[in-house]
């Protein structure tokens, strides 16, 4: 009886240096699906998260390092850069530094919120 009393005692006195029982774990989040956007190609959507009207270009529509406009009236807020070049986005349509710009490297580059919203591109040679 001793030894059961002593062994409740001790188990009793330890019981906080026992792991706690996990709690049930919430189902994982799926990660975000990163917007279709082939090689050699710069997507730009509209939307954030690579959401609402997509824009591609390739090398074979546009001007090496000219400046390039997007379409009246639209903008873009998430890119895909997987042209293998640079590319600058500006918050200008017409490609001046005065205003917000950044460059992405060519590589593959997934930008789900860009910092303004890109009115205009040019594409480096290298």
């Amino acid at each position: 009886m001793r030894t059961t009393t002593t062994a409740l005692a001790l188990l009793a006195a330890t019981a906080f240096l026992l792991p706690a029982a996990p709690a049930t774990a919430a189902p994982a989040a799926a990660a975000p699906r990163i917007g279709d956007c082939a090689p050699g190609e710069l997507c730009l959507w509209a939307k954030a998260a690579f959401k609402g009207s997509r824009q591609v270009y390739d090398l074979t529509r546009i001007d090496i390092e000219s400046c390039t406009p997007l379409p009246p009236g639209a903008d873009v807020q998430s890119l895909a850069n997987r042209t293998g070049r640079p590319v600058t986005a500006y918050q200008s349509d017409e490609c001046q530094e005065t205003a917000e710009f950044d460059t992405y490297p060519g590589g593959g580059t997934w930008v789900p919120q860009v910092p303004y919203r890109v009115r205009a591109f040019k594409v480096w040679e290298s």
